[in-house]
């Protein structure tokens, strides 16, 4: 039986091994496609116009969003307002126009065109917006970073740590990639995803840290074996339940969850392999040991 259970460490080390190396690769090749494509930011960002209008109710988005690609030769957002017949119009600004056009472009589908509302959302809100959303994920991170200093000892939090970079990182250069709109709310699943990462790092490198205490003499390399194997059920129960729900809001959230549903998506998806691989095996190339869990008593002498 001992036998048995030490092929299965065996396996789940080379495994773990080669996911790392797979890990390291995708956060290189994830960096130079960030540095070469940048990224297509949003109106959130760059500024540009947001209209409301009221249209007959039967007409449908794709109708909407048909007509303005052709007019407008720009990618224009069509957001329902919740209400039938009533949708929010996103586009950049790329003249002195203004709104009573939006009537003269969507005439061919209607002539009833009511424009409820128009505001313009000038290039300096943009830049505010994204240097506060740079700020809300780097102090997103120094957080965690003081926590992890916190709750570990520095060789197992640098592998949570460089999981969650990780992670990031593979999203970031996915909306790089495929240039798809990156706007506050992809910005707000980054953040999600830094959250749901570290939990899945946390329990892993928890259950080192028991191990390392209560067998001193194991191998480090079947110690993070056994940690990941311990846990792996637990890993797979919430990660798989999580991307069941998260897949449910993208097919039947519409367009304006989908980037938001995606990068939670891929998010999670990578992050649970990012604390079995990178997690683990950076502790372990650290060479921690029980040694730096080794509790000293405290001396009575005054």
């Amino acid at each position: 039986m001992e036998l048995n259970n030490f092929n299965k460490l065996s396996k789940l080390t080379k495994a773990r091994y080669l996911s790392s190396i797979f890990s390291v690769l995708i956060m290189l090749s994830s960096i130079g496609i960030i540095l070469v494509n940048g990224f297509n930011w949003g109106l959130d960002f760059t500024g540009g116009i947001v209209t409301e209008v009221k249209l007959d109710p039967k007409i449908k988005s794709a109708q909407i969003s048909e007509l303005l690609a052709e007019t407008s030769e720009q990618e224009v957002s069509v957001i329902s307002a919740g209400e039938p017949g009533r949708w929010i119009l996103r586009y950049a600004k790329v003249d002195n126009a203004g709104a009573h056009d939006i009537k003269t472009v969507l005439a061919p589908l209607t002539d009833n065109v009511e424009v409820l509302n128009s505001s313009i959302v000038g290039p300096q809100i943009g830049q505010e917006l994204a240097e506060q959303g740079g700020l809300a994920l780097l102090a997103a991170m120094l957080c965690i970073l003081a926590y992890l200093s916190f709750r570990f000892e520095w060789r197992l939090a640098s592998g949570a740590l460089l999981a969650l970079f990780h992670d990031v990182i593979f999203v970031l250069a996915f909306f790089s990639l495929t240039q798809m709109e990156f706007n506050l709310t992809i910005l707000a699943a980054v953040l999600a995803i830094l959250g749901y990462s570290l939990n899945d790092s946390i329990v892993i490198a928890d259950r080192v840290r028991e191990v390392l205490i209560a067998k001193p003499k194991m191998a480090i390399d079947e110690i993070c074996s056994s940690a990941v194997q311990a846990t792996f059920s637990r890993t797979m129960v919430t990660s798989g339940t999580t991307l069941f729900t998260v897949a449910a809001l993208w097919i039947m959230g519409g367009a304006p969850l989908q980037g938001f549903s995606i990068a939670m998506f891929l998010g999670i998806m990578i992050g649970t392999i990012s604390s079995v691989s990178v997690g683990t095996c950076l502790p372990e190339y650290l060479k921690v040991s029980a040694e730096h869990y080794k509790v000293e008593p405290i001396s009575d002498a005054p």
